[in-house]
């Protein structure tokens, strides 16, 4: 079942303190886990919410569909966002001091998602990676275009002593062969992390379908919301309120609530 139709209305945006119970329909029971490990919820730091309003919005919904824990996960690009590890740290701490400030009980990590390139490859040399929880390195690559070096930086990743997590490997135009591409991965130890909205047909049906077959392999470890903006949280919601999420936890360990996460 493909959720549609309703996701391209426009709804007036309300401040996020008007609207704090209105999205509590979902409640915490109805939702298997309580990690969110894939979001870009910190304001002005890449495509995700930019504006501090929007984002307290984004992670009060959060909260009321029954989350309790985010990872937050910016981009890290050589061409688009060179955020630096620095930067990402002390922008995550002036939102939780706002989120506390307006009740927000939601905890909040950083970590980031990095695309498959020569910063990437720089910040391993280095030793400068936000991992997601005890080790894991969250990585994303183009769409459309297979990478050339995508097995050379696999095993970097894993030198460097980190778990390589493939965010939303459903998305990526250029794997025709299903079974071979992501077969290939899992024998060299990747993880992969698929995209809740996904399941619901938010990212089109070429997605739709990748997100299936790898519910029915077994193969998904992880699962995010790649929040970026209200209409994916408004589809979030609806999707968390379905059924469409009772296969992939009965055909899949999902491990977001055994992620070991600090305080700092």
């Amino acid at each position: 079942m493909i959720i549609g139709g309703w996701f391209g209305k426009k709804k007036r945006q309300k401040d996020f303190r008007e609207e704090e119970n209105s999205v509590s329909g979902a409640s915490s029971a109805q939702l298997p886990f309580r990690t969110d490990l894939h979001s870009h919820l910190i304001p002005h730091i890449d495509d995700g919410a930019q504006s501090l309003k929007e984002s307290l919005d984004l992670l009060q919904r959060l909260e009321n569909i029954g989350y309790r824990r985010c990872i937050i996960t910016p981009h890290v690009m050589a061409d688009s966002y060179r955020n630096s590890t620095e930067r990402i740290l002390t922008e995550l701490d002036k939102l939780r001091k706002y989120a506390e400030t307006f009740g927000i009980k939601i905890e909040l990590h950083a970590a980031a998602e990095y695309y498959l390139d020569e910063e990437l490859l720089h910040r391993l040399k280095i030793g400068d990676i936000l991992s997601v929880g005890s080790g894991y390195l969250l990585f994303e690559t183009s769409y459309y275009a297979s990478p050339l070096n995508l097995e050379e930086a696999i095993y970097e990743i894993a030198a460097s002593g980190y778990r390589p997590l493939l965010a939303h490997p459903e998305r990526y135009r250029y794997v025709q062969d299903p079974e071979e591409f992501y077969g290939r991965l899992r024998e060299q130890g990747v993880s992969f992390q698929v995209n809740i909205n996904s399941f619901g047909g938010h990212y089109g049906s070429d997605a739709y379908r990748k997100a299936r077959w790898l519910s029915e392999k077994g193969w998904i470890d992880f699962l995010g919301s790649d929040l970026h903006h209200r209409p994916q949280a408004d589809f979030l919601h609806d999707i968390i309120n379905s059924d469409v999420l009772d296969s992939v936890m009965k055909y899949n360990v999902i491990l977001n609530d055994q992620l070991e996460l600090s305080k700092g």
